[in-house]
């Protein structure tokens, strides 16, 4: 089987606290026409480098019933800036349109197979995956980017067409696994194209 969902496969269930105080699980994004998750974090030069565009891409499909679900999955001990509680100060600050969730386990980082930050999924209505890979060609220097593959992805199936490029390589910093080198990836994660 391979490490990252497949296009096609469902997306899997989660139950995670959120920076507001919630916990959140797939069913209570079940109004959403399309669902897009991402693994982000608090730190990674290529998050900051591209939230803004996450941003915007965001608040340009809500009325289209599109909601964006961000999970930080990165150990603590490799890097503390990724804490809870730095989560909750940024949404507090940066004020996201987004849902920001823990994956303190790291459990639904693996059930995605997610390889870096940030890394995409897109979900139709089934929630079943259509798009998955990065959201920029640049996300380190948003401003030199040409290709928005996220936004791509999601104005075509909004307007009924196939997805002309499915699959891409998240561009990033990799998860930070629990007892793990910064720089660790498991055995069976690989390029997705």
């Amino acid at each position: 089987m391979a490490f990252t969902l497949e296009l096609g496969q469902k997306a899997p269930d989660f139950m995670l606290p959120a920076t507001e105080g919630k916990s959140y699980s797939l069913a209570d994004f079940h109004d959403a026409n399309v669902l897009v998750v991402f693994f982000t974090c608090n730190h990674c030069p290529f998050v900051v480098g591209s939230n803004e565009v996450t941003r915007a891409t965001a608040e340009k499909y809500v009325d289209q019933g599109v909601k964006f679900v961000g999970i930080n999955s990165n150990s603590v001990n490799t890097k503390p800036d990724d804490s809870f509680e730095v989560m909750v100060e940024q949404m507090e600050e940066e004020k996201y349109p987004w849902v920001y969730l823990h994956d303190e386990s790291q459990d639904v980082a693996k059930a995605y197979g997610a390889l870096r930050t940030p890394h995409f999924y897109v979900f139709n209505q089934n929630r079943e995956l259509i798009y998955t890979g990065r959201g920029l060609d640049d996300p380190r220097e948003s401003e030199k980017a040409t290709v928005n593959d996220l936004q791509n992805a999601l104005s075509e199936h909004l307007a009924g067409k196939e997805i002309s490029t499915p699959l891409t390589n998240p561009l990033g910093c990799n998860v930070k696994w629990h007892g793990e080198d910064e720089h660790w990836m498991p055995a069976e994660a690989c390029d997705l194209v």
